[in-house]
């Protein structure tokens, strides 16, 4: 069985970091997801997708992003069953976060936020014409090896 899902909006709300009885943190929040797509009257219409992150990725979540942030949701949909205060069955579909991550740019979100996710790897790009290779956390000791280097050391 297959239960992927990935959504990509922005957060409608701050996220609410709480923690359990046992210590476990956990946030919830809401995406807001445009679709490709127009109404009958012309409108774009929106979906409003609830999201739950456990253990460190709510703490991810709860610490570097906020109201209007751009996200990228990678997780598993989950169908819930629950009683309202009148003793009324209900049920709720949420996404339950694996990883988050940030779906526009520093400078785009206008905060001073970094530039992974929790739970992803660094992403490091192609070394500039200068040899030296930039990688998360700044300059790295990488260099070119030249043809007139010899034998590669490996």
């Amino acid at each position: 069985m297959l239960n992927k899902i990935i959504i990509m909006g922005r957060l409608t709300r701050d996220p609410e970091l709480r923690r359990t009885q046992s210590g476990t943190a956990v946030t919830s929040f809401s995406i807001a997801c445009d679709r490709d797509f127009k109404s009958q009257s012309g409108e774009k219409e929106t979906d409003f997708i609830d999201v739950v992150a456990w253990r460190g990725t709510a703490e991810f979540v709860s610490k570097y992003f906020a109201k209007g942030r751009m996200a990228v949701v990678e997780g598993r949909l989950q169908i819930r069953d629950w009683t309202d205060r009148d003793g009324g069955k209900r049920r709720s579909a949420e996404v339950v976060a694996d990883n988050v991550y940030f779906g526009d740019s520093k400078r785009d979100s206008g905060g001073d936020f970094g530039g992974s996710s929790y739970g992803a790897p660094p992403a490091y790009g192609a070394p500039p014409a200068s040899g030296r290779a930039s990688g998360f956390g700044g300059g790295s000791d990488f260099a070119e090896i030249g043809e007139e280097d010899g034998e590669l050391p490996f």
